[in-house]
């Protein structure tokens, strides 16, 4: 059985929204001033790690418009490894080894992670790790959280009436002054 791993950049205030450049948010790119060499190599080695993507509609069709026209061996394994997107509206997936998750997330994801050895790696995606974290789905949550407070955008944690206990499982400061924090269910 395999295990889905949440991974998210998350500013202090816990916003997750278009952490990279992506249009249409006010405070789009914050976390470009904080990259570095560290980050960069914790990333690779997750993808890496990682045995399949699954992703939500928006960050796939963000990735696959990117992805395909790189090269290196980040983006190698990025283009060559399964990538499973759960929507409900996309139906032509050309990203290279995209495959459409079909019936509800409470449902298709743990059929899914039954039938893989590895990770299940979820970057972006808010809306299905919103969904993931409310059916208790998530098996690890890496959250780098950048030294930077936004003030607003969509934050990684849904708002829910039942508290989510987590167990912190590992630290890790990185030269930029992002902190690297890994949680599983507590």
């Amino acid at each position: 059985m395999g295990r889905i791993v949440v991974s998210e950049f998350v500013s202090l205030d816990g916003v997750m929204e278009a952490p990279g450049g992506e249009p249409g948010y006010p405070h789009t790119g914050w976390t470009i001033p904080h990259h570095g060499p560290g980050l960069l190599a914790a990333k690779l080695r997750e993808t890496l790690d990682a045995e399949a993507l699954l992703l939500g509609r928006v960050t796939y069709e963000s990735f696959a418009g990117a992805w395909p026209t790189r090269d290196g061996e980040f983006a190698d394994k990025m283009n060559a490894m399964p990538k499973h997107v759960v929507t409900a509206t996309a139906t032509d997936l050309e990203w290279n080894n995209s495959r459409a998750l079909a019936g509800p997330v409470e449902q298709s994801v743990p059929a899914l992670r039954d039938g893989i050895d590895g990770e299940l790696l979820v970057v972006g995606s808010r809306t299905l790790v919103h969904a993931l974290l409310a059916a208790d789905l998530v098996d690890e949550l890496r959250l780098a959280v950048f030294p930077v407070v936004l003030g607003s955008g969509a934050r990684v944690f849904p708002d829910s009436p039942d508290p989510i206990a987590l167990e912190l499982v590992d630290t890790r400061r990185l030269e930029t002054g992002i902190v690297e924090l890994t949680y599983r269910r507590g």
